[in-house]
């Protein structure tokens, strides 16, 4: 088994994101988002897209586009971040504030590597991964194996353990 932080070379540390989208061409936001995570990061290990049932969303709420991708990068967790927030923004996303609001693209760093880090800006991992199926599913397409950072269970296991709602379907695109 291998854990998040395997590299590929010295320096750089295995990164994971969790993208989504509930609103507007929810596919087009998620294959913008790859795009730009690509020309940062080099090349993407992509998970499979999933439809999703909204969790922690207001009644009514559309149903979310999910994917994971994984990258190698030596990029600093909070440089990570603030990439990834920009690139939220230059798709759209606007956050009024309200908790689990539309959004046209939603960008969550999973884990960089066997850090551990909570900051007022960034916790590592993220905090709700190993509770999320929309987040576990796609990282098994990329690595079953994977065990989070403070987990003991390779997410394929952590997966089995959850119960099946909000449901997560793969799309068909």
């Amino acid at each position: 088994m291998c854990s998040a932080s395997q590299t590929n070379s010295s320096s750089a540390r295995r990164v994971a994101f969790s993208l989504g989208s509930n609103s507007g061409d929810r596919l087009r936001f998620l294959e913008r988002a790859c795009d730009a995570l690509s020309a940062l990061l080099g090349d993407l290990r992509l998970s499979q897209v999933y439809e999703t049932e909204p969790m922690d969303c207001p009644a009514g709420s559309p149903r979310f586009l999910n994917a994971c991708v994984e990258a190698f990068t030596a990029m600093p967790p909070e440089e990570i971040l603030t990439h990834a927030l920009r690139i939220e923004t230059e798709l759209g996303r606007c956050r009024s504030g309200i908790p689990g609001e539309e959004r046209t693209c939603d960008i969550d760093l999973i884990y960089c590597g066997d850090l551990v880090l909570s900051t007022p800006a960034l916790t590592l991992p993220h905090p709700r991964a190993h509770l999320r199926r929309f987040v576990l599913r796609p990282l098994c397409d990329i690595d079953p194996s994977v065990i989070l950072p403070g987990q003991t269970l390779p997410i394929s296991q952590l997966l089995t353990q959850l119960p099946e709602h909000p449901a997560v379907f793969p799309y068909n695109i």
